[in-house]
């Protein structure tokens, strides 16, 4: 059991986390990210207004065929108005792979300040952010809200997190998200997307669910990545475990021939998960816990910004 001591000992240590993460991210924010953020995601849905009769130079397109064959020698177009309102939804995968991390710095600690990240940049824009935590189970739920204090609420849940669970249900989070969200959102799954080894269950599964989502919801997966699951060092035999199964086995690092099939195979297993979602129509954005993860962001805004205006 732990102690009372130990307990508050644990929160203390979030907090400090908590207070460093929004350090770096009101200034990645404040100094680059804000404006970005709602070019790229502000008005990218439209609801129905009104219906008004045509005049040269609007776009046959909007032309509303239902009012006008009521209406003889006559053509109306619709009207839309830019959605007022905006939620982003966070959905963070908390499995046990998250805890790994071969330099100083977790694939759990960098999908928390991307979190952190983006809903700051949400609620600057006075949009309101959800969050679902899940391993292979939903284990927080938090429904949207706006603010600094709720995004900051959004980073302790993260952080503090002592998941139930240990695999990783990635269709169930997103079937989740898609019954909770009313409104047309912005859906950020992020993940490892380590499966497991079931014959391509658990991807089919994620495809599934993520059809109607993605149809409806722009979605947007956020990997992250630790380099020494890409690649394996040269040490010899050296004994792998599967965090969220427990598999144990031992491999000769040291053989070139083996470093290259673990490479080959870890690769073979990304471009699948990667296809798969593309197909679906949702986006990929590819983090590393190895490098600053500001460039990548920043570079998967530009791209998206520029996506918009061509």
């Amino acid at each position: 059991m732990t102690s009372a001591g130990e307990e508050r000992e644990a929160i203390r240590r979030v907090m400090e986390q908590v207070r460093r993460i929004e350090i770096r991210s009101r200034r990645l924010v404040d100094d680059t990210l804000a404006g970005q953020y709602r070019s790229v995601f502000r008005g990218r849905g439209l609801d129905f207004d009104s219906v008004r009769e045509y005049v040269p130079g609007d776009d046959v397109r909007a032309i509303d065929w239902n009012v006008t064959a009521r209406v003889p020698g006559r053509a109306f177009v619709k009207q839309f108005h830019e959605e007022r309102e905006l939620t982003v939804w966070l959905l963070v995968d908390v499995s046990a792979s998250g805890e790994f991390g071969s330099g100083g710095t977790s694939k759990r600690q960098l999908a928390a300040e991307v979190a952190c990240v983006l809903a700051l940049s949400a609620v600057r824009n006075d949009d309101k952010v959800g969050l679902i935590m899940f391993s292979d189970r939903i284990e927080v739920r938090v429904p949207p809200a706006r603010g600094r204090s709720h995004a900051m609420r959004v980073v302790r849940e993260i952080l503090s997190c002592r998941p139930r669970g240990r695999g990783t249900d990635l269709a169930g989070a997103v079937e989740l998200a898609g019954r909770l969200a009313r409104r047309r959102s912005v859906m950020f799954l992020i993940s490892d997307f380590e499966l497991p080894e079931d014959g391509g269950a658990g991807r089919q599964a994620l495809e599934r669910a993520a059809q109607p989502v993605a149809a409806r919801h722009d979605l947007i997966a956020v990997e992250i990545r630790d380099p020494h699951e890409r690649t394996l060092p040269d040490l010899g035999l050296v004994t792998l475990e599967d965090a969220e199964t427990g598999q144990v086995v031992i491999v000769d690092s040291g053989r070139s021939r083996t470093r290259r099939r673990f490479a080959e195979l870890a690769e073979a297993r990304r471009s699948e998960m990667h296809r798969g979602l593309k197909r679906l129509g949702a986006e990929v954005l590819p983090l590393d816990t190895a490098r600053p993860y500001e460039r990548e962001l920043l570079a998967f805004f530009d791209a998206r910004e520029r996506g918009r205006s061509s």
